[in-house]
């Protein structure tokens, strides 16, 4: 670069953004660090905090971070917005969903908040910690799949747009995690001795139910549980505690292993299953978002069903804009209303969209 351009980081206070920032200084930017302040270690976004509960990264942490790289950074206070993504998050449960707030964090407040932030200082480049690559060819640029497939996150930011993605730089995704750890030793970041981050940051501070019960306090209503069939077998204490796929926690012994196979928050009736009856091949998807051009009909791609799960060969059907059916070759286990399908050609992001039922067919 013949000039020194700004790049703006999302610092998190952890190995990931530490490294990302410094990643960023060695390619010759002038790095300014942003901390999202979302309430969240403070306790803010209940009006309380749960005895015993661990603390995430403060501000003040991040800005030693800072420090020690001999950057600056901006501390953005952004409580209301947060409380979108978590209002979000509760209101998927009490439809008996279970939700994926780090992808919609990522499209609505995330990415929002360090793209304006570099908007008012002039900043060219944005950047994360996220595992995942923003690649460029021929001025067009691509989301791909990080080097470091057990830390891979491209499934989380598969809603972020064009706008950001053409300026997003993401230097994780060409590191494994192991190679970050070292890269913060060597530069004697205060980041080693934290844990890893949660998929939820809200979670491991304010147990999802708890978050249920203080936004919608009539919503862990008692109800039946009932096997396949029809035959019930128990009672449970608001559909909120449970998700698909779901076999520790039932509070009810039947002899064989038995999973949550369905949900209905209509009857108030969860519903268990043996494994075999959590496969199915069919999966349709609203919401659906584009990184290429929206596609008509059908073709061929690999479809991952949820953050952990090993993407799958599928035909993805455009039925619409908005809508999207997914036939697995095979059939996939424990597919569940309020996740992600992301589909990928090869290591690129194609698109995906938000899953609302399971068929056999």
């Amino acid at each position: 670069m013949s000039m020194r351009s700004k790049a703006v980081v999302a610092m998190s206070g952890g190995v990931d953004s530490s490294v990302a920032a410094a990643a960023l200084l060695d390619q010759g930017y002038e790095v300014i660090g942003v901390f999202l302040d979302t309430g969240v270690e403070s306790g803010r976004i209940l009006n309380g905090t749960p005895e015993g509960s661990p603390c995430p990264p403060t501000a003040e942490h991040v800005q030693r971070i800072g420090d020690r790289l001999g950057i600056h950074v901006d501390v953005l206070e952004r409580h209301a917005s947060f409380q979108g993504i978590v209002r979000a998050f509760v209101d998927e449960y009490v439809r008996g969903r279970t939700p994926n707030p780090c992808v919609l964090c990522n499209e609505r407040f995330k990415f929002v908040h360090l793209l304006e932030h570099a908007d008012e200082i002039g900043a060219e480049v944005l950047a994360t910690g996220h595992y995942a690559r923003a690649l460029r060819h021929d001025g067009a640029a691509s989301l791909a799949r990080g080097l470091d497939r057990q830390k891979d996150q491209s499934y989380y930011l598969f809603r972020i747009g064009g706008r950001v993605l053409s300026r997003l730089r993401l230097p994780m995704g060409e590191m494994t995690k192991d190679r970050a750890r070292e890269r913060a030793r060597a530069l004697g970041l205060p980041v080693l001795d934290r844990p890893e981050s949660q998929d939820v940051c809200f979670a491991s501070r304010f147990p999802y139910v708890e978050l249920v019960r203080r936004y919608h306090p009539d919503a862990l209503q008692a109800g039946q549980v009932c096997e396949v069939g029809g035959r019930v077998v128990g009672e449970h204490a608001g559909l909120a505690n449970y998700t698909i796929g779901q076999r520790h926690g039932l509070g009810i012994a039947l002899g064989r292993p038995m999973y949550v196979a369905a949900l209905d928050p209509s009857s108030n009736v969860v519903t268990l299953g043996e494994r075999e009856a959590l496969l199915q091949r069919r999966l349709t998807a609203v919401g659906s978002s584009w990184q290429i051009d929206p596609p008509t009909g059908s073709f061929r791609a690999r479809a991952q069903i949820r953050y952990r799960h090993e993407a799958a060969w599928a035909t993805v059907t455009a039925v619409d804009r908005d809508h999207m059916d997914v036939v697995f070759d095979e059939p996939q286990w424990a597919i569940t209303p309020g996740q992600a399908v992301v589909v990928y050609d090869g290591e690129i992001v194609l698109g995906g969209g938000w899953i609302e039922a399971g068929y056999d067919a």
